[in-house]
């Protein structure tokens, strides 16, 4: 059995999603979601299907004497990032080497990198005038948005989009693959 942590820090669409996808799988299991903010409403969506939260401090997920003994205490071993905004400590991508994915509003490495999330990362693309845009899933590393990538996924744009057309196309892919392949890395 593998058991997933998913790591949030708002509002929870994909960290649901998954969740859901998993409930009743046999060979992967959705065991603790953790968050660095207490008002994520990712929590709120976590506990409607009975998923244990912890909320820790950004000091909390940065010590090693913390965050190890938590994840071992619910038999983590693989991590799921749906939305976390805080860098992943070296000691984690150390211990869970090709075992940490995330997933990106964009097609990296494009429209990546410190300051690049959500409506940021929308804005940028259509400011670009690109003719498409996507996601990203690809394994942690230590350096932002810089990890190996599993997979992609494109969407088409036309000039006439706005931030918030491309930002609903992005979440209908984000909705569509990213439980597909956490189960494509789970299993490689």
């Amino acid at each position: 059995m593998t058991n997933i942590a998913i790591f949030v820090s708002g509002n929870g669409t994909n960290c649901e999603n998954i969740i859901r996808y998993f409930k009743d799988d046999e060979d992967i299991n959705t065991c603790l979601v953790v968050s660095n903010r207490a008002d994520a409403y990712a929590l709120q969506r976590a506990a409607k299907y009975g998923v244990p939260c912890k909320v820790l401090t950004k000091q909390e997920i940065n010590n090693p004497d913390t965050l190890l003994p938590l994840l071992a205490g619910y038999g983590v071993n693989f991590i799921v990032l749906a939305g976390f905004m805080l860098m992943v400590p070296g000691f984690l991508t150390e211990k869970f080497a090709r075992r940490i994915v995330n997933i990106h509003p964009s097609l990296l490495p494009k429209f990546g990198g410190k300051g690049m999330y959500g409506h940021h990362v929308h804005e940028a693309v259509k400011n670009a005038g690109e003719t498409e845009t996507g996601i990203t899933i690809h394994y942690v590393s230590d350096v932002c948005d810089g990890g190996e990538i599993i997979a992609q996924f494109k969407t088409p744009l036309s000039p006439d989009d706005t931030p918030e057309d491309i930002e609903a196309k992005v979440h209908v892919l984000e909705q569509r693959h990213f439980p597909e392949v956490i189960r494509q890395a789970v299993n490689s």
